[in-house]
């Protein structure tokens, strides 16, 4: 399904948001995992702005993947347990190998998400399809969202800029 026609069904619209769930999912595990991943003197090496940014990137994520399995509730379907995701993220990506890497993987993180709502909300705003939730209050939820995204990704290269 891509993201490029417009949204024309509840069952559509309940598989888009289950996917930003995953990508939710992903995004707070990889946050989380970053700084225990790191070896011992790399780890300490991380000063406190990196180490808040994981921090609060993944408790947004976390928030993130809430609102949204509040709107997948609402249209009757059923999300991946983040454990499931938890443990695909272990068992498929490797620690980053510094703190450079570490930056790296939360701005595509960050960008990733922030362009999928951004073409979320397109697909979305081009349907003139009925929903069984509130089209004002799911593209509000929505657009509250991938401006925390791009809030994300504005801070992540800020604090690149800053170790350059």
């Amino acid at each position: 399904m891509s993201l490029g026609q417009r949204v024309s069904s509840d069952h559509q619209l309940a598989r888009l948001l289950q996917i930003g769930v995953v990508l939710e999912e992903v995004v707070e595990s990889r946050a989380a995992h970053h700084l225990d991943s790191l070896a011992p003197a790399e780890r300490a090496a991380i000063d406190e702005e990196v180490r808040e940014l994981l921090e609060e990137a993944a408790a947004e994520s976390a928030d993130h993947r809430e609102r949204l399995e509040a709107l997948v509730d609402e249209l009757e379907a059923e999300t991946v347990a983040y454990e499931e995701i938890n443990a695909l993220v272990d068992a498929q990506y490797g620690p980053p190998e510094d703190t450079d890497g570490v930056l790296y993987d939360q701005l595509a993180n960050e960008e990733t998400a922030y362009k999928f709502y951004d073409d979320l909300i397109d697909a979305i705003e081009a349907s003139e399809s009925e929903f069984a939730i509130d089209r004002e209050r799911l593209l509000e939820t929505l657009y509250e969202i991938r401006e925390e995204e791009k809030e994300g990704v504005e801070e992540v290269a800020e604090i690149m800029e800053h170790r350059a």
